[in-house]
């Protein structure tokens, strides 16, 4: 019986790594979309009420660490290739 608890535990937890890997992908697509809009946001012509959500999304962008920055963007970079 332990023996059937324990490949219980393991198959549970490999079925949360799994959703947390398809989180992951999905944040971080979110994120490279993010980072591509804010890079080609022009300024000038941004509504004056919408600064303070781009700058907060600016914010949090810069806040990653350039490793996961770099994997947002290559993941929307792909994203584009498959799609032209």
């Amino acid at each position: 019986m332990p023996h059937t608890l324990k490949e219980q535990e393991i198959s549970m937890l490999r079925t949360e790594i799994e959703m947390l890997m398809k989180e992951r992908q999905s944040l971080l697509k979110t994120t490279g979309a993010a980072a591509v809009f804010i890079a080609n946001l022009d300024s000038g012509t941004l509504p004056e009420n919408a600064y303070e959500a781009a700058e907060m999304l600016s914010n949090c962008l810069n806040d990653l660490s350039e490793d996961t920055l770099r994997d947002a963007l290559d993941k929307v970079r792909a994203e584009l290739t498959t799609s032209e």
